[in-house]
C-alpha cells in the first residue's frame, strides 16, 4: 500500500508516545497478533447461508469484506439484517434457504435493540438451538448469559474492544471464516501496517502523523474529509469508514463544551465524478479529499474497437482496458484538485486482496485514533448515540 501527501502539515511529536500508552488498554491495537485456532469451533458449521444480525460496528466490516471480494466465486451467500425496517428484514428473509442457514446474532453490549428485535423475529419461525445459531457478544452481557443457558456457541469481544474498531476480532472473524475467505491473510495485512507503525521509521508511520497533525490543525477550516474510492468494491468500506470516523471524532473535547469534529463523506469514483465533485472542485474550500485507487484489478477487460457512427471521437477510448481508464480518470481529478490546491492525498493498493485490505483497516484504525487523540476527545465512546437509545427505552416503556 503507497500513501502520498499533497500537502505539508506540522507534526506534534508527542502523538506517536500518546498513542504508544493508549495501546496498553485499548485493544484493538493488539488484534492482529491474536490466536485464531478458536475459530476451529466453527467447522462443524457447513450451512450455505450465513446471516449476520447486526447494526453498525456488529455488520459494516463484515460487509465491507463481502463486498470488497465480491468478484470471487463462493460456494455460500453472505446476508445481513442491520434494520428494524420491516420490507427490508423481510425480503432478506426470502432470499434466504431458512433450512441451510446459521444466523450470527451480533451486539457487543448484548442488548441492542434493533439487533434483538431482529432475533426474537427470526425466533417466531426458528426454534434457538445450538445448530443453527451463534452469538458474538461481550463476556457476561444479556446475550452471552443466554447462550450459556441454551448452549449456543458464543465467541466473546473483548471489553475493550470497541464496536466499530472490531472487524479484526470474533465480530468479524467469524462470519467471515464461515465464507471460507482467508482471515489470516486479513490479519497479516493489518499487522504489516501495525509494525510499520509501532517498530519502524517509515513513510507509514510518518505520513499518518502527518494526516492526523493536519486534520486537527485545521478543522475549523477543513471540517469535511472526503474517501473518494476508484472501485465499486470499495462501496461498503466506504460505509465502514464513515461510521468509525463519525462515531469516534464527533465529540465535545474533554475537559471542554467545545464541540469538534469531522464530517467523513464516501464517495465512488467515477461515478460521483458526476455529482458530488462538483461541489468539492468550486463549492466552499471545507474538505480535505483522499483517493484510493487499485494498481492492478488482475481483470484484462478492454473497451472493444468498434466504431459508433456520430460517436468517432470517442474511438480514443477504443483497446483502452477498462482498469487503465477507471484510473486514469482518478488521476485526472487528482491534478484538478491539485491545481485547484485542495488538500489530498493518494492511497494506491497493489490489487484487490484480502491481504491489502487487512491492511486499510488497521491504517484507518490507527488515523482515527491519532486524529482523535489530537482532536483532545474521548475516540471510543459515543455519548450522542447512548442519549437516543435512552429516549427509545422511555418510547418504548411508555407505548
Amino acid at each position: 500500500m503507497k500513501n502520498k501527501l499533497y500537502y505539508n502539515p506540522t507534526v506534534n511529536p508527542n502523538i506517536f508516545n500518546e498513542i504508544k500508552k493508549e495501546k496498553e488498554f485499548i485493544g484493538y491495537y493488539d488484534l492482529p497478533l491474536q490466536d485464531i485456532t478458536y475459530l476451529s469451533r466453527l467447522d462443524k458449521f457447513t450451512q450455505k447461508h450465513i446471516v449476520v444480525v447486526g447494526i453498525g460496528g456488529s455488520s459494516l466490516g463484515t460487509k465491507a469484506v463481502d463486498t470488497f471480494l465480491s468478484y470471487q466465486d463462493r460456494e455460500k451467500k453472505l446476508h445481513f439484517i442491520e434494520t428494524t425496517d420491516p420490507i427490508t428484514i423481510k425480503q432478506v428473509l426470502k432470499s434466504i434457504d431458512i433450512d441451510d442457514a446459521v444466523f450470527l446474532i451480533v451486539s457487543k453490549s448484548g442488548g441492542t435493540i434493533e439487533t434483538i428485535a431482529a432475533f426474537k423475529y427470526i425466533l417466531s419461525f426458528k426454534e434457538l438451538n445450538n445448530k443453527d445459531f451463534i452469538f458474538i457478544t461481550d463476556l457476561d452481557s444479556p446475550l452471552y448469559k443466554v447462550g450459556e443457558e441454551k448452549k449456543i456457541e458464543t465467541f466473546e469481544i473483548a471489553k475493550n474492544v470497541g464496536g466499530r474498531f472490531s472487524i479484526l476480532s470474533a465480530v468479524g472473524l467469524v462470519p467471515l471464516y464461515l465464507m471460507g475467505y482467508r482471515v489470516k491473510e486479513l490479519l497479516k495485512g493489518a499487522k504489516k501496517i501495525r509494525d510499520d507503525f509501532f517498530h519502524k521509521e517509515n513513510k507509514v508511520k510518518d505520513i499518518l502523523l502527518k494526516k492526523a497533525s493536519f486534520y486537527a490543525e485545521h478543522m475549523l477550516h477543513y471540517n469535511i474529509n472526503a474517501m473518494f474510492s476508484y472501485s465499486e468494491l470499495f462501496r461498503d468500506f466506504n460505509a465502514w469508514y464513515v461510521q468509525l470516523w463519525a462515531e469516534s471524532l464527533g465529540k465535545k473535547q474533554i475537559n471542554s463544551e467545545l464541540n469538534v469534529g469531522l464530517t467523513p463523506v464516501g464517495l465512488i469514483g467515477p461515478t460521483d465524478q458526476h455529482s458530488f465533485l462538483q461541489l468539492i472542485v468550486e463549492g466552499p474550500k471545507d474538505k480535505t479529499v483522499t483517493f484510493i485507487k487499485i494498481k492492478d484489478f488482475k481483470d484484462n477487460t478492454k473497451v472493444p474497437n468498434k466504431t459508433i457512427k456520430e460517436l468517432e471521437k470517442l474511438d480514443i477510448v477504443n483497446g483502452v482496458k477498462f482498469e487503465t481508464l477507471i484510473n486514469m480518470q482518478a488521476d485526472s481529478i487528482i491534478e484538478n484538485l491539485k491545481n485547484r490546491q485542495v488538500p489530498l492525498d493518494v492511497i494506491e493498493i497493489e490489487e484487490p486482496n484480502i491481504y491489502y485490505l487487512g491492511q486499510l483497516f488497521y491504517y484507518y484504525e490507527l488515523l482515527t485514533s491519532l486524529t482523535g487523540k489530537m482532536l483532545g476527545v474521548n475516540t471510543y465512546d459515543q455519548p450522542g448515540v447512548e442519549e437516543g437509545k435512552v429516549i427509545l427505552k422511555e418510547k418504548l416503556t411508555n407505548l
